[in-house]
């Protein structure tokens, strides 16, 4: 069964390298494989074996400026099994925006967005071709699609070889791709919020950058030791105003009917998923806004919350626990709001409801 991350990566990878005449050289390279029956029949040794031959790359070097300094920025995409066996990748335009952005923050060669999604494509039908991708199932569609897999693609940037503090003048953009499954499945939906800082201002809170996740994996692996799923970051400069969960753009669905998510800046994320619900709410009629919210107006104001994100999807939040304060949404339970927007973006990535955005982008 397809688990959150997995590092069972499928064979064919991409890796291209920024060039001196300014061009990118691009590859495809199959790792070692069986058949994906075959490889499921291996015992455990076997298996381990060969999963680590796989997710090898000795020609990329140890030593250089992602491995010492966390210079390496990364993104995160889905392609969705289709009723009639293909496959489909949500909004890969966007990612393939974001991560040229991301690598132009960090004053590195930003990967031409074109390049981005014709690799993306092709890493993904290639493996598909091999027999490396989830079928679509029916006894999804009866929760809605919450248990669907699918195929988790994994872009990232590395750099050539350094050990000093230095710009990346010619890295590597490489993209793996494994199976994922459901991303929440913890007992409870509780979250609490830290003192601990995400992103200052003028920071590299916008960014994607490999370096962004250490304080979240720290704040969310300390939250879970407390008995919550997640964390909620406040604002760096006066720790009252909401800004992301752990790894994820945050939604409040308030009293007086109103959608509101933190304004974009230079400290906060701009997702997809995120600009996404935007979207979908502003198509249902429900108003929304992008603002900031205080953590004291959503314990008083908020009827839901949720948060989102590529691997989160929309996850709701039953309850938020600030300075020993909980306010309990919606008696615990998913809202209303909450699960129609879950369920019409399940549905359209999954091609059970009408894409009247144009968001689906097929394999082949």
């Amino acid at each position: 069964m397809a688990k959150s991350f997995s590092l069972s990566l499928y064979p064919w990878v991409y890796k291209a390298q920024h060039q001196p005449d300014g061009s990118w050289q691009e590859a495809f390279e199959a790792k070692v494989h069986l058949a994906p029956e075959a490889e499921a029949a291996l015992p455990h040794e076997g298996r381990m074996a060969l999963l680590a031959r796989r997710n090898s790359f000795p020609d990329l070097p140890l030593v250089n400026y992602s491995t010492q300094y966390g210079f390496s920025v990364f993104e995160g995409l889905k392609a969705f099994p289709q009723k009639d066996g293909s496959l489909k990748l949500f909004r890969p335009d966007e990612n393939a925006r974001r991560m040229r952005r991301s690598m132009e923050g960090l004053k590195m060669p930003g990967f031409p967005e074109e390049l981005f999604v014709l690799a993306v494509k092709e890493v993904v039908r290639r493996n598909k071709e091999l027999g490396f991708y989830p079928r679509y199932n029916p006894e999804w569609e009866k929760d809605g699609f919450l248990s669907g897999h699918a195929v988790y693609i994994r872009p990232f940037s590395y750099t050539e070889p350094g050990i000093g503090l230095d710009l990346s003048h010619h890295p590597w953009v490489v993209i793996i791709t494994t199976p994922v499954g459901a991303y929440f499945e913890g007992p409870n939906n509780k979250a609490v919020t830290t003192d601990r800082i995400r992103a200052t201002p003028k920071g590299t809170g916008w960014i994607k950058c490999s370096a962004n996740y250490v304080i979240p994996t720290l704040v969310k692996k300390e939250a879970n030791e407390q008995g919550y799923m997640e964390a909620i970051f406040l604002d760096a400069r006066e720790q009252r105003y909401v800004e992301e969960g752990s790894s994820c753009n945050i939604f409040f669905y308030l009293k007086n009917g109103t959608l509101v998510t933190p304004e974009l800046g230079d400290t906060i994320l701009p997702g997809i998923t995120r600009k996404s619900v935007l979207a979908l709410a502003t198509h249902m009629g429900i108003p929304t806004e992008e603002r900031k919210i205080s953590i004291d107006e959503v314990l008083s104001e908020a009827k839901e919350v949720f948060v989102t994100g590529t691997a989160a999807g929309i996850s709701y939040i039953e309850s938020i626990t600030h300075e020993g304060k909980t306010a309990v949404f919606n008696d615990g339970k998913m809202g209303e709001v909450t699960r129609t927007l879950l369920l019409t973006l399940k549905g359209i990535q999954y091609g059970a409801k009408e894409d009247p955005f144009g968001w689906m982008v097929p394999v082949e």
